[in-house]
C-alpha cells in the first residue's frame, strides 16, 4: 500500500485539489495535507503547479505558496479562496 503522500502524488498528476479536498479525501486535518504538499513540492521541484489563494471579496491574488492565507491583507476578508494544486511532470 502506498503512502498517503505516494496517494496524494497520483490525485495531484491527475487533476487540480485544494487542501480541503484532500483532507476530507484522505480524513485528516488541512494541516496535516498542508505539511504533505510541502513535503511534495520540495521533493519534486518545479512539478508541482500552485494556481494562488484569492479573495472573493475585492479579487487580490496571493503568492502562489504551501500555505492556507486567513484574512485578505487588502481588504481584511475572511472570504478566501484556497489555493490549487496540482503535479505538471517534466517528463514528455
Amino acid at each position: 500500500m502506498n503512502s498517503r503522500r505516494k496517494r496524494i502524488e497520483e490525485l495531484l498528476s491527475g487533476g487540480e485539489y485544494t487542501p480541503s479536498q484532500l483532507a476530507r479525501i484522505f480524513g485528516v486535518k488541512v494541516s496535516v495535507i498542508v505539511e504533505d504538499l510541502r513535503h511534495i513540492a520540495k521533493s519534486r521541484r518545479g512539478e508541482v503547479y500552485i494556481s494562488p489563494a484569492k479573495c472573493r471579496k475585492c479579487g487580490f491574488v496571493f503568492k502562489p505558496e504551501v500555505k492556507i492565507p486567513k484574512r485578505c491583507p487588502r481588504c481584511k476578508s475572511e472570504w478566501i479562496d484556497e489555493p490549487r494544486f496540482k503535479i505538471i511532470s517534466q517528463n514528455p
